[in-house]
């Protein structure tokens, strides 16, 4: 049989497996390169602090070296000091809204970006890895600038895994972790299966370990609910009840492996959003309520 017949006779089969394959690398080369690019920096800039708000722009170094630069409100004396940290790819903008409700309640605010993230320097992110060390360096600057006032924090998504993934949770009176993930599989496989449903499941066995190499990180070491054990102060731990992507399942493990004294608070109706956009009245009542019995003298 001549060598072109036995070619017009291959099998459509063979054709159609062999544009599978090239379909998933493809596939699966665009879906490494979307979730690495959650890993490069969100530098942007950010301007003069909003007319009004009474702040002025810092800086400080991270353990690093790395300059970190923020707005510092300042309150009333005695009435407390709260960091606050802002999720993954946002800047300390994301943050005003807190920062205005406690301006007005008389404490002292300190918001920042995270390096990679706004004006701050540094050029990846690192889900929680390098950013405790700057929540670390932030608790440590509004110390020296506070040094009479009891400080608390509130860390939104990747600002609450950085006030736990540090060399031991952050050393404040008072902690405020909202949609923070367990460990750093579950928000991957959490990810992929809301973008691609149960094929999702199939991705994260395929891409989830590779996916961590490429990064370098350790899975092993980007787990809040183990370090959650260790901390020593009061935590409220919130999160959306229709969160998909820190789902109520995983918040609650995460806040039975908390130490006491502690608090819940599922938010109905919420998803992965900034919860104090969705319940602003809730919000002040249940946050400012924690901070203030345990910050002011």
């Amino acid at each position: 049989m001549s060598l072109r017949k036995r070619f017009h006779l291959r099998p459509w089969w063979l054709w159609t497996a062999a544009a599978l394959l090239v379909s998933g690398v493809l596939a699966a080369a665009f879906m490494l390169d979307a979730v690495y690019a959650l890993a490069r920096d969100a530098r942007r800039p950010v301007g003069d602090p909003p007319v009004g708000l009474g702040a002025e722009p810092v800086e400080f170094l991270t353990h690093w070296q790395l300059r970190l630069e923020g707005w510092l409100i300042d309150g009333r004396p005695g009435g407390g000091a709260v960091v606050l940290m802002h999720p993954i790819r946002a800047d300390r903008r994301t943050m005003l809204p807190r920062a205005r409700m406690l301006a007005r309640a008389g404490y002292s605010v300190l918001l920042f970006d995270f390096s990679g993230h706004g004006e701050s320097e540094g050029d990846e992110i690192t889900f929680g890895r390098q950013e405790s060390f700057d929540a670390e360096a932030a608790v440590r600057f509004l110390r020296v600038l506070k040094p009479d006032e009891r400080i608390g924090a509130i860390g939104m998504s990747l600002g609450g895994a950085a006030s736990l993934l540090g060399r031991r949770p952050l050393d404040v009176d008072a902690l405020v972790l909202e949609a923070v993930y367990p460990d750093l599989d579950s928000a991957i496989r959490n990810r992929l299966e809301l973008r691609f449903g149960t094929t999702g499941r199939w991705l994260d066995f395929l891409l989830s370990r590779p996916l961590v190499s490429l990064l370098e990180l350790d899975p092993e070491t980007l787990r809040p609910i183990d370090s959650i054990a260790e901390i020593r102060c009061p935590v409220l731990i919130a999160s959306g009840g229709l969160d998909q992507r820190t789902t109520e399942r995983e918040t609650r493990e995460l806040f039975g492996a908390a130490p006491e004294p502690k608090e819940l608070w599922i938010v109905d109706g919420a998803s992965h959003e900034d919860l104090y956009r969705h319940s602003p009245a809730e919000y002040e009542t249940r946050v400012l309520g924690f901070l203030d019995r345990n910050l002011r003298h």
